[in-house]
């Protein structure tokens, strides 16, 4: 199967990370601005994870567009542990070099690997023209950091509200990606 294009985009700023937390005005903002960038593109299928905050960061675009979303739980965010870490950031860091890693109650970056290219690879074999996930940044970057091992914990530091990404394969058959839209 040749792999399409795909844009991967972690979702606008959030007032929380509760799977029900809405955008702040700010993201509300930035969903406005991302849908007017992404007007340029075919993009032809959306799909988000079922949070509201990634629901929420393609609203705009929805509207622009009449495209039809997609929720899929596959793509929620990564569960780092069923109760509060104070060292919730080692585990992050630690996980891109031991995929096996979890805190209690946690995913390991395996996991979520796992359920992400899941929910990709049956996106992809979908014959889209461009498809654009909106998702979250452990799990944007534990995908990023599959395609180009390089991309690990600093990368994830380096991800902000909202990033998007182009992935795609090269004629050699290796995977690449680059950013589209950084909100930095």
């Amino acid at each position: 199967m040749t792999f399409p294009n795909l844009i991967l985009i972690r979702h606008c700023q959030a007032t929380g990370q509760q799977p029900t937390a809405p955008l702040t005005k700010t993201g509300q903002q930035q969903a406005e601005a991302l849908a007017t960038f992404l007007r340029d593109y075919p993009i032809d299928h959306i799909t988000t994870s079922q949070y509201l905050r990634a629901q929420q960061t393609i609203q705009p675009f929805v509207h622009q567009t009449g495209l039809q979303v997609h929720i899929d739980p596959r793509l929620n965010e990564r569960t780092l542990s069923n109760k509060p870490l104070e060292n919730w950031q080692e585990i992050v860091r630690d996980s891109f070099d031991d995929h096996d890693l979890h805190a209690p109650g946690g995913e390991s970056a395996n996991q979520v690997l796992k359920r992400a290219w899941s929910a990709l690879n049956e996106i992809l074999s979908q014959d889209h023209d461009l498809p654009i996930v909106v998702t979250h940044g452990n799990l944007l970057a534990l995908v990023l950091h599959s395609l180009d091992p390089s991309f690990a914990y600093e990368g994830w530091k380096s991800l902000s509200n909202p990033d998007a990404f182009m992935v795609q394969e090269t004629r050699s058959g290796q995977f690449e990606f680059e950013p589209i839209w950084r909100n930095l």
